[in-house]
């Protein structure tokens, strides 16, 4: 079910939803599982296929019953043991042996963002190339550029694009390294391994582990119980993406302000009383997600900065919902991003008209650089703001050419 207080929720689908943390959860126990009867440590018999023992309405049971220990791991294990034992008690007894409740869930939590940051990839590498050819359509669309929320010099609606573009690949940087840094978490009770070693010998347990990476297709990594850098390290690959998002649609609510009305939104959002409202709702659904995401992020940091002993006591439970929320809302302003990208209406006549309301005083500058210089000028009335651009188009081209290197 859609998240009635996030309008655009829906975009994320099932991505870090119940159902998906349930199947991801199950897919870690299974792996393991089959690791074990792969490397010879539980008999053949003990191998058994668990996809399809959990049901569309089993995340609400196991939510039920996970607050006597503190987290939903434990329930599951029950109930995929309870569903096991008529048809394979040798798997319902080697089920989870091995593990613990945070092996599994932040096994299940890197799988489950995983998905999340290859989609919000899809929508980054999509976004890049509708910005480089807008960049480059818009490359002699004059306008003024405004500081400090006031006109400055001229510039162009391609440079503006460029800076919107080159912050959308630094954040790409971002999402590609944190997509490489979510491993499998199979630690045990206390980071040792020491029930896999009673299990198999010391000899077997990289062969579990190697198994087990293979089986979830994740990189493996030694227990990392208490130390959660990897989780900071993709809430803030997340919130970079809703920064440089944040920022474009920043640009369109104030340049498509009717007095300014230098851009608008291709389909924008009525009013429930102003019939001649058209709202740029895309927009301020994106800034929404830019101004609550930092606080998400600063949770899990929080939460690893409070991590103590060999399992955290309190600091890794708030980690859940704080990267679910990250997770689905950042998706769900990707996705509106590219929305907004695609239908963005530039009116590059209001852009002109504004521009040339803002003469002389946007020239200011060039008159104080040219005295400097020594170079000849008119009084400002007649100068062409084409004329003061700099480097504009040779930064278009840069960033282009560098959104054309990264694909």
């Amino acid at each position: 079910m859609s998240d009635l207080l996030w309008p655009g929720d829906e975009r994320a689908g099932e991505l870090v939803g119940p159902r998906a943390l349930v199947d991801a959860m199950v897919r870690v126990e299974a792996a393991w599982l089959a690791a074990l009867v792969g490397q010879g440590v539980a008999p053949g018999s003990a191998y058994d296929d668990l996809t399809h023992l959990v049901h569309d309405d089993d995340a609400a049971v196991i939510a039920e019953r996970a607050e006597p220990s503190g987290n939903p791991v434990v329930p599951l294990v029950s109930l995929l043991r309870d569903r096991l034992e008529s048809r394979n008690a040798d798997a319902a007894r080697w089920l989870h042996r091995g593990l613990t409740s945070q092996d599994v869930l932040d096994t299940a939590l890197s799988l489950c963002l995983r998905d999340v940051l290859d989609r919000v990839s899809r929508d980054l590498y999509a976004q890049r190339d509708t910005l480089a050819d807008l960049a480059d359509r818009h490359r002699d669309t004059i306008m003024v550029g405004r500081t400090l929320t006031q006109p400055a010099v001229p510039i162009t609606f391609g440079v503006k694009v460029a800076g919107w573009l080159d912050g959308l690949l630094y954040t790409s940087e971002s999402v590609a390294g944190a997509r490489e840094d979510l491993p499998v978490q199979l630690g045990g009770a206390a980071g040792t391994m020491a029930a896999a070693v009673e299990l198999a010998g010391v000899d077997q347990v990289p062969g579990l582990v190697r198994a087990t990476v293979r089986g979830l297709e994740l990189p493996g990594a030694s227990p990392w119980h208490g130390n959660r850098g990897r989780v900071t390290r993709t809430g803030d690959a997340l919130v970079r993406c809703t920064d440089a998002w944040g920022r474009v649609a920043n640009d369109v609510l104030t340049l498509s302000r009717p007095e300014i009305g230098e851009l608008s939104e291709g389909t924008g959002g009525g009013s429930s009383t102003m019939p001649h409202k058209h709202n740029p709702v895309l927009s301020v659904l994106i800034r929404r997600a830019a101004l609550t995401g930092p606080m998400a992020a600063a949770q899990l940091h929080l939460a690893a900065a409070e991590a103590n002993d060999e399992r955290p006591d309190g600091a890794w439970h708030t980690e859940w919902a704080s990267l679910r929320d990250l997770g689905r809302r950042s998706v769900a302003a990707g996705s509106q991003t590219s929305d907004l990208l695609e239908n963005l209406q530039v009116h590059p006549g209001r852009m002109k008209d504004n521009l040339a309301a803002a003469l002389p005083g946007v020239l200011a500058e060039q008159r104080a650089m040219a005295e400097l210089a020594g170079h000849e000028l008119g009084d400002g009335t007649g100068d062409d703001p084409a004329g003061y651009l700099g480097m504009s188009s040779a930064i278009i081209d840069a960033t282009i050419e560098r959104a054309g290197r990264s694909r």
